[in-house]
Parts: C-alpha cells; structure tokens; sequence
C-alpha cells in the first residue's frame, strides 16, 4: 500500500511566508513570481489567485513586515516606561524586525504612502508623548525627526545597494578615490565610516551604534523641548 503525500494547500499566508524565507536569504531581487512559484511547488499562475501580481506581492510583504514589527513592540515595550523610554524601545524593537529582515528597509522606504496598518502604531507613538507632556505641536514635530527611525531604520543618503545591507567595498573605494580631490572631506568622512562601523550595518550609513546615537540626540533634544515648554507656561501663568 503506498502512501501519498500531504501537501499543505496554497494560501496568501503560505505565500508571504515563503517569500519572506526567500527575500531573507536571496535578497529582494530574487523574489519573482516565477522563483516564488517555483519553490512552494505550483505554476506561476497558481499564485495570482492568492496574490495579485509583484505589486500586490510587495503589498503583502509589507504588511507582513508590519505585523511583525506590532509584535515585536508589544513585547519591547512596558506600562511603566516614561515617554522617552518607551518610544527609545519602540524605535529598538522595531530595528530588530530590520536587522532580521534587511530587505525590509528598502521595501518600507519604497511605499508610495503610509500603510493603513501602520496607523494604529504612529498613534501609539503620539499617545505616548501627549501622556509624557510634550502637547500636540512639539509631538508632530518629534515625529518628523524621528521619522523612519520609528520603523527601525534611517534613510540613506548614500544607498550603494537599494535593498540595504550588501556593500561592495571595491566598488565603493574606487567611486571615492575618483572624487576625493573634489570632495576630500566628504571622501575622507565616507572611507573611515566604511571602515569603522564596527559590526554588520543595516546600510552604508545605518550601523547600530549611529542608529543609537541618532535616536537618543533627538530624544534628548524633544525633552529638553518639553521641559523648557514646561517652564515657560510656569513663568507666564
């Protein structure tokens, strides 16, 4: 008697999960409907039934790369953090859906708007300062300097490899040495950080240690914002 095998039935879920292991090891350059169909063993037709099309697939990724970043601030996150706290581990937990998923990056920066289901996290953000003093206007503003650092990344000014994370030294070098005596501060500025990031970046310019840096320089500037906020109402009521 012989035994048939049990295949798990295509699903968008099925779908997203494969692309992701995919875009994970290959990068996002190797995630085609063809590969994609390919590895989880249909036509490639079979998967616009599920998903509708690269765009739609994107879409998907996107928003599985969200819910993974819902997940992963919920856990980070306590009811006892004071507003900088909270939104320091916020921006952290999220760097760490990044840090396990580099394409995530390029793929969040590429969205022509704010996914709808990002909402519910920004309003979180917000609800967090308002609760730590900072008022409406100085909280608007605190997140448009944070800007995609809520999201665990910062946007590159110099983006060798549009998915993040992949440099080509060799090609990088001589790009410098090309411009250096044009621009040789800039050269010079470029070569040390390419040289002394000291551990695996998300970019070119996006290493923990500036991530970090970044984010506590904003933080600590929108507190001393609110406190000088604070005690101008004192002095004027």
């Amino acid at each position: 008697m012989t035994t048939r095998e049990v295949r798990t039935p295509l699903s968008r879920e099925r779908v997203l999960v494969a692309a992701i292991a995919l875009a994970d090891a290959e990068g996002m350059s190797a995630v085609t409907m063809r590969r994609l169909a390919a590895d989880v063993g249909v036509e490639a037709m079979s998967l616009y039934h599920h998903v509708p099309g690269k765009a739609g697939l994107l879409d998907g990724l996107a928003e599985a790369v969200i819910v993974r970043i819902h997940a992963a601030v919920d856990a980070a996150v306590s009811a006892d953090d004071d507003w900088r706290t909270a939104v320091r581990h916020r921006c952290l937990a999220a760097r760490s859906v990044m840090v396990d998923h580099r394409w995530a990056p390029g793929l969040l920066g590429s969205r022509s708007s704010i996914p709808t289901s990002l909402y519910p996290y920004y309003e979180e953000i917000l609800a967090t300062m308002i609760r730590g003093g900072l008022g409406y206007h100085l909280a608007h503003q605190g997140i448009h300097a944070l800007g995609t650092m809520v999201l665990g990344f910062t946007q590159e000014l110099f983006t060798p490899d549009s998915e993040g994370g992949t440099l080509d030294e060799e090609a990088a070098e001589a790009e410098l040495a090309a411009m250096a005596e044009m621009l040789p501060h800039l050269t010079a500025m470029v070569a040390s950080e390419v040289h002394d990031a000291g551990e695996d970046p998300l970019g070119w310019c996006d290493s923990q240690n500036e991530f970090e840096f970044t984010l506590d320089l904003l933080l600590d500037g929108l507190a001393r914002a609110s406190d000088s906020l604070a005690r101008h109402r004192t002095t004027t009521a």
